[in-house]
C-alpha cells in the first residue's frame, strides 16, 4: 500500500524537476540557445502556436540564433513576438531567415539572472514540499482508516522525507550549475 504512495510522490516530484529544467533552460546565459525561445508563441492562422512548431531554429555560432520559418509569411509575426517578449533581444530579418544576436551580459544583469534562477529554484522546492504534504496526508488517511499501523505510518513519513531530500538535492545541484553557467560566461 505504501509503495503506491511512494510511486505517486516520486512521479509528481519527477514532473516538478522536469518543469524546473525547462524553466532553467529558458534563462538567458549570454550564450545562444534555442531554449531561450521556448516560451514564445506565434499567431498562426488565428491559433497561438509555439515558435518551434512553425520554424526551424538553430545556433550557427555561440552568439547567434537562426530562425527559418516554414512559411515565409510568418517572418513579421515571429519578429513581433520576439520583440514583445521580455528577453530583450532584437531580431533581424533578411527575407528568409531571422537572426538574433545575443549580446554579452553585464555584471548587473548576471546578478539579476542569478536572483531569478534562485526564485525559480525556490518555487520548485515549494512545489516539492506540497507533493510531500500530499503524500503524508495520504499516509495519515490510511492510518486513520486502519489500513496502516502507526509504526508503518511513521516509517512511511520517514521514507517520504528521504525521497524529498533527494529531490531537493537535485534542485540545488541544477540551480548551482545554472548560476555557474550565468556567472562564467
Amino acid at each position: 500500500m505504501l509503495d503506491s504512495v511512494y510511486d505517486e510522490t516520486k512521479h509528481k516530484m519527477d514532473i516538478t524537476l522536469a518543469h524546473l529544467g525547462k524553466e532553467l533552460a529558458g534563462v538567458r546565459t549570454g550564450r545562444a540557445s534555442t531554449g531561450l525561445l521556448d516560451g514564445i508563441t506565434i499567431d498562426y492562422y488565428g491559433t497561438q502556436t509555439p515558435l518551434a512548431q512553425v520554424a526551424n531554429m538553430s545556433t550557427p555560432d555561440a552568439m547567434t540564433i537562426g530562425i527559418q520559418p516554414w512559411d515565409v509569411s510568418l517572418l513579421q509575426a515571429i519578429e513581433k513576438a520576439i520583440m514583445m517578449s521580455d528577453l530583450g533581444l532584437t531580431p533581424s530579418n533578411d527575407g528568409k531567415i531571422i537572426r538574433i544576436g545575443i549580446p554579452p551580459l553585464t555584471e548587473e544583469r548576471r546578478r539579476d539572472l542569478t536572483r531569478h534562477v534562485r526564485k525559480i529554484s525556490e518555487d520548485a522546492k515549494i512545489a516539492l514540499r506540497n507533493v510531500r504534504r500530499e503524500g503524508i496526508e495520504r499516509i495519515k488517511k490510511m492510518e486513520k482508516d486502519k489500513e496502516l499501523s502507526s509504526d508503518d505510518a511513521k516509517k512511511g513519513n520517514d521514507q517520504i522525507q528521504k525521497i524529498i531530500n533527494g529531490y531537493i538535492t537535485n534542485v540545488e545541484k541544477m540551480t548551482t550549475e545554472k548560476e555557474k553557467e550565468i556567472m562564467d560566461q
